[in-house]
């Protein structure tokens, strides 16, 4: 019997368990596809202290940015460059890789192409390339996603809202110093630019509806060069309980995504270090149950639940606002102070920062009448 068995080895689920591994904990990493980080599912664009959270060395980094260009609907923008490196584009393919080779390093196992098809108590009933299995492990880290099928095996609540999502990889000259925010390229959500190198960039948009549509008319932009295209699905809103029946859920499983930016790196590598760190209390201390259990979502939350939390009202305050009032709220944003507000605050982990400082801001009178008018009282309360 294993002390830990993490299903899912993306990012998240190869954080925990090195993590896991590296406090001496006996851990097995489980993951149903042949190939660590294929098929690729996110935008690869990393937070500083996102990409810190993985651990691994530099080569998975493709390029880096210093800031975004924000677009209104009628094709102009402005800019925030912060003249520093902000953020880093990588290959999410090497990365996980990485990240899944310094878990084994650590003393994790790794099976691949193993499917978990049920979950009862102790045992996890696998199907893979070494045919049907049984597993035992004493407490389990759900890390397999979206879709996870560990919740649903549990009978767990889900998060409130997925959207779907496509990117292109395309041959297209663009600013190499900034992503573009293109906020009515799906108007539930936004569509966004980012270079990866010279005359290459990342397109690609999420939304609830119409996806397909919204992106083949996004995408006619910047020509039909496309080297490659990947789809996916992101939630948004926390599940109802992060934790039940032995198990952990992290990342994506648990709906632990940013739902200002989408990214789910930062917050869920962090959500897997505080579920590996209870993991090993419970390990030590021989207690299962869900008191025990819960400690892990009062860590997590403690940490970054007032971010998603803030996170989340602004998304659904974002769904309310009409095409004019977006681009009256843009313009209210290129004044020269508010810019230089969000060069010195934001940041695209904990952007409670930067709305406290805003929210001192005479100029932020017109957007706060915009945004009552557009229902932001049933929202906020």
């Amino acid at each position: 019997m294993y002390d830990v068995v993490v299903v899912g080895a993306g990012p998240c689920g190869t954080a925990a368990a090195r993590r896991c591994a590296e406090m001496g904990l006996s851990t097995l990493c489980l993951e149903e596809h042949g190939t660590i980080g294929h098929p690729v599912q996110c935008a690869g664009l990393l937070s500083i202290a996102a990409w810190e959270g993985c651990r691994v060395g530099r080569k998975p980094i493709l390029h880096q940015v210093r800031g975004a260009r924000i677009m209104a609907s009628d094709g102009t923008g402005f800019s925030f460059d912060a003249g520093t490196t902000k953020a880093y584009v990588v290959d999410r393919g090497a990365l996980d890789r990485e990240m899944a080779g310094s878990a084994v390093t650590a003393g994790a196992e790794l099976q691949l192409k193993t499917y978990v098809r049920s979950i009862e108590d102790t045992t996890l009933r696998t199907v893979g390339m070494n045919g049907y299995r049984e597993v035992s492990g004493r407490i389990f880290i759900a890390a397999d996603g979206v879709r996870s099928g560990i919740a649903r095996m549990l009978g767990m609540g889900r998060s409130p809202v997925v959207l779907a999502g496509i990117q292109a990889e395309i041959v297209h000259d663009v600013n190499p110093d900034l992503v573009e925010v293109h906020p009515h390229a799906s108007p539930d959500f936004f569509g966004w630019v980012i270079p990866i190198g010279k005359n290459r960039a990342r397109v690609g948009l999420c939304g609830g509806q119409q996806v397909r549509e919204r992106f083949t008319t996004f995408l006619q932009h910047f020509g039909t060069a496309c080297t490659d295209l990947v789809t996916g699905a992101l939630p948004l809103g926390v599940m109802p309980r992060t934790y039940g029946r032995r198990t952990l859920f992290v990342g994506d499983a648990a709906g632990l995504v940013k739902p200002t930016s989408g990214g789910g790196i930062y917050t869920g590598v962090r959500s897997a270090m505080h579920a590996a760190e209870v993991a090993a209390i419970c390990c030590e201390t021989g207690r299962f149950d869900d008191e025990a259990l819960a400690e892990y979502e009062c860590r997590w939350r403690a940490d970054i639940g007032r971010e998603l939390a803030l996170g989340f009202r602004l998304f659904q305050l974002r769904r309310t606002l009409t095409v004019k009032e977006v681009d009256i709220i843009l313009q209210t944003f290129q004044n020269p102070d508010m810019v230089a507000t969000i060069l010195q605050w934001g940041d695209m982990d904990r952007p409670s920062k930067l709305v406290m400082q805003l929210i001192k801001k005479p100029e932020i009178l017109r957007i706060l009448h915009i945004l009552f008018r557009s229902g932001v009282r049933q929202i906020l309360k």
